[in-house]
């Protein structure tokens, strides 16, 4: 009997790490593609890319415990806590860490180039001066080759570090810079300047400025007394978990925008026909279509989920304990 337990105890022993070390990457696995996938499948926002050794190389050599901290407080560039589900335990965001860092270091890395033999001397070729005609084709051919593929948001210069925000028209990635016109353009530091502050997007609170009357949006072009129609009322929309529900308020849009610009092309305008999610809105539709573009980022998102649930009072209701 006492053979038989002591062989049990050191099968154990030996199996033991092998079956836990299974069970946390199983878990890491679940966790991951449930809560972190959305962001580091694609590299949504500068999220490093599941599986890419380059984007990962520079955050493991801090450590996995800085790894953890950012992962379980969040980032100030976007990264929410716990990868946005607040339900998750300590012990499920590490294991999700622990499963990407280990993705992360199974993937091939890159190849270095490799050294370019030095040309023999020749005698140069003489140069042929290309046709008239044929010179803006292939300037148009090369920098449409030079053009990285089409990223979500790429142009998005709301959600750049602050010290790049506001640059002036010419420096802005969106102005053409040679452009005379261009130069002529107010610089929105400038322009900005008096307006309410706000610590995202361009760094303007514009719905203060409307309150304050600092600003005054023109309904038509040609028309400066016409007005337009300002909805006063908010709509609230549920969500899962213990984070707090969306508001959107209209009025804050309706001083800006007329319905046309969102029903029914983004919204249809009847309860439970649009289906909402972050991966949407991240993708630039629904609320993307606006936000992170010309308002404010979607790493804002206490500005969006701004109605905190009443935990106690729903627990007490169902008979269940807080």
């Amino acid at each position: 009997m006492r053979a038989r337990l002591g062989f049990r105890i050191l099968l154990f022993s030996v199996l033991a790490p092998c079956w836990i070390g299974a069970v946390s990457a199983q878990q890491g696995k679940t966790v991951y593609e449930k809560s972190c996938a959305l962001c580091h499948g694609a590299g949504v926002a500068g999220a490093p890319k599941f599986g890419n050794s380059a984007d990962w190389a520079p955050r493991i050599s801090r450590g996995a415990a800085a790894l953890y901290t950012s992962a379980l407080n969040g980032t100030p560039k976007g990264m929410p806590p716990r990868g946005g589900n607040a339900e998750l335990k300590d012990a499920d965001v590490k294991a999700a860490v622990d499963y990407m860092m280990a993705a992360a270091a199974a993937s091939p890395k890159p190849a270095p180039a490799a050294a370019k033999p030095a040309p023999a001397a020749e005698k140069p070729a003489p140069v042929e001066k290309p046709a008239a005609a044929a010179a803006p084709a292939a300037a148009a051919t090369s920098v449409a080759a030079a053009q990285p593929a089409a990223q979500v948001n790429a142009f998005n210069r709301l959600m750049r570090p602050a010290s790049r925000q506001n640059p002036p028209p010419s420096e802005d990635g969106i102005h053409d810079p040679k452009n005379d016109g261009t130069l002529q353009l107010q610089a929105p530091r400038s322009a900005y300047e008096g307006l309410p502050r706000a610590s995202a997007g361009n760094r303007v609170n514009w719905v203060a400025a409307l309150e304050e009357k600092r600003i005054t949006p023109r309904w038509d072009r040609a028309d400066p007394k016409a007005a337009g129609l300002v909805l006063d009322f908010n709509i609230v929309r549920e969500v899962k978990g213990s984070m707090p529900d969306v508001v959107y308020p209209h009025k804050q849009h309706t001083e800006w925008l007329d319905c046309s610009n969102c029903h029914p092309a983004i919204f249809i305008p009847q309860k439970g026909a649009n289906q909402i999610s972050m991966a949407s809105i991240l993708l630039g539709e629904k609320c993307g279509v606006c936000h992170g573009k010309v308002a404010f980022p979607v790493s804002e998102c206490r500005l969006c989920h701004s109605k905190k649930k009443d935990l106690a009072g729903s627990a007490s209701a169902t008979g269940a304990r807080p």
